[in-house]
């Protein structure tokens, strides 16, 4: 091949490449408007207000509250004991399967402070175990198990919600509220009493309308007791959920910061850290008890 030859085969050679990289230039802008169309969207339509926003997340998340019935998964909980300059004195840890019955959360400690149960604790608790999905399976759905256990669910029903606004986290577009508790609002225990006197921050996946994360802090003292014993004015916590194989929203973990009052002199002051992972779902057939098989 001679020069004239090469310099002509190269020179198409290049224009080929060229219109290679402009072809591809091309298909990549359309794709970067097309995805910011779609944002631009989102980012547009119009926000529900407040009160309907929280009535469509409550909704949802009672749905979910059924379908989580088919997932188990593995909960570790580390509590950090403080003295008054905030310096950890003890550290306390526990390890549980998380499961439900009948709607119900059912609670199994598998270990505590990194050691396994010895035998005899392994028969107390699986003795506790069965006594607690004895009466899950007879307190219908949407009823009180234990009244000093709060879900997300009930929370959604103890919050007056404000200034919704847009933000990306993740890449999906989260409608994100402002809330305190309703004070107008039936409580049923003192879980749910406690929700009246928190604000915080709610973030809610806009296409599946499901919590994401939670922040919430204690505006006022809570009494107990007669007014003897007080959860106290600053104690917070974080709450944090995740989408699960494409189907379920389940929770991450949760951070929470604890000061307690007893007789009017602070006595307890803790930080805990709380990790859920491992999440696996049932046979379709399997009753949902602590020797149900499970498939990841």
């Amino acid at each position: 091949m001679n020069r004239e030859r090469v310099r002509t085969y190269l020179k198409v050679r290049k224009y080929s490449y060229s219109k290679v990289i402009i072809r591809r230039i091309g298909i990549l802008w359309l794709a970067c408007c097309l995805y910011a169309a779609v944002s631009f969207a989102q980012q547009t339509a119009p926000i529900p207000d407040a009160a309907t926003l929280l009535k469509l997340v409550a909704e949802h998340q009672r749905e979910m509250d059924k379908t989580r019935e088919n997932y188990t998964w593995r909960e570790s909980m580390v509590t950090q004991m403080l003295d008054k300059h905030g310096q950890i004195t003890k550290t306390e840890s526990e390890v549980v399967d998380v499961f439900f019955v009948n709607t119900h959360e059912i609670r199994r400690l598998v270990k505590k402070d990194g050691k396994d149960l010895t035998p005899d604790e392994q028969k107390k608790e699986q003795d506790r175990v069965m006594k607690e999905i004895a009466k899950a399976e007879k307190t219908p759905p949407g009823e009180f198990l234990n009244k000093n256990v709060v879900s997300v669910t009930q929370v959604l029903s103890m919050m007056k919600a404000s200034h919704p606004r847009r933000e990306m986290v993740d890449g999906r577009s989260d409608i994100v509220f402002d809330f305190t508790g309703d004070p107008h609002a039936k409580t049923h225990g003192i879980a749910e009493d406690a929700s009246k006197k928190m604000s915080g921050t709610l973030w809610v996946d806009e296409k599946n309308m499901q919590v994401r994360r939670l922040v919430a802090r204690f505006d006022d003292n809570f009494h107990l007791g007669f007014g003897l014993f007080s959860v106290g004015k600053g104690s917070n916590f974080t709450f944090d959920q995740k989408l699960v194989n494409n189907e379920l929203w389940l929770p991450v973990g949760a951070q929470a910061h604890v000061v307690a009052h007893a007789f009017g002199l602070i006595s307890y002051r803790a930080n805990v850290t709380i990790t859920d992972s491992n999440y696996q779902r049932f046979h379709v057939q399997a009753e949902q008890t602590p020797k149900a098989s499970v498939v990841q």
